[in-house]
């Protein structure tokens, strides 16, 4: 099975670290994985993507063309890549800032209000972490502990205090998605 993702959004918003974290997540559960970072003219504020391809098979180009999944964390990200999912992909929004429906009727809308959450926790940084608990949870590709692991291993030190809340940001995506994706 592969996953071709495109994450797609204005600089600042942790476009690039969802992406490298799926990458790694992949990478540690025994996947062939990559993950190619696109900027824009400016780092916060300008436009950011990243493509991440996670598969069972060796991967022949990093790049993606027409994503099985879409995250959309902006609207302009929705409205340029939105085309581009295949039929029966996924689309990830990221309902706080798009206040937009998915046009298509061939592809499956999850809806997850990032910034409330995060806001709920106290932390507008970890909205990026809701999404991407949302996407684990819908998916089924990547184990939740792994995720879990990695961010034990990433916020050490004085920045230890920070797994649990991003954790909770985890949980709290995942609890914006009913089951994974064919259960």
């Amino acid at each position: 099975m592969t996953n071709e993702i495109m994450i797609a959004g204005f600089g600042g918003q942790g476009v690039m670290a969802i992406g490298k974290t799926l990458a790694e997540a992949g990478m540690k559960e025994g996947k062939d994985v990559s993950w190619l970072p696109s900027y824009g003219p400016e780092m916060r504020g300008g436009t950011a993507n990243c493509c991440v391809v996670i598969s069972s098979e060796p991967i022949i180009c990093p790049i993606v063309l027409e994503p099985t999944e879409l995250i959309a964390m902006n609207l302009p990200s929705l409205l340029k890549f939105e085309p581009t999912v295949v039929k029966d992909g996924v689309i990830f929004v990221n309902s706080s800032i798009i206040t937009e429906k998915v046009q298509r009727s061939d592809v499956q809308a999850i809806y997850v209000p990032c910034l409330e959450i995060a806001q709920e926790l106290g932390n507008m940084k970890v909205a990026n972490m809701v999404m991407l608990g949302a996407y684990i949870q819908a998916m089924g590709n990547l184990g939740t502990g792994t995720i879990k692991e990695m961010l034990a291993n990433m916020f050490t030190g004085p920045k230890a205090k920070l797994v649990d809340l991003n954790i909770e940001a985890l949980r709290r995506g995942a609890a914006c998605v009913q089951s994974p994706k064919g259960v």
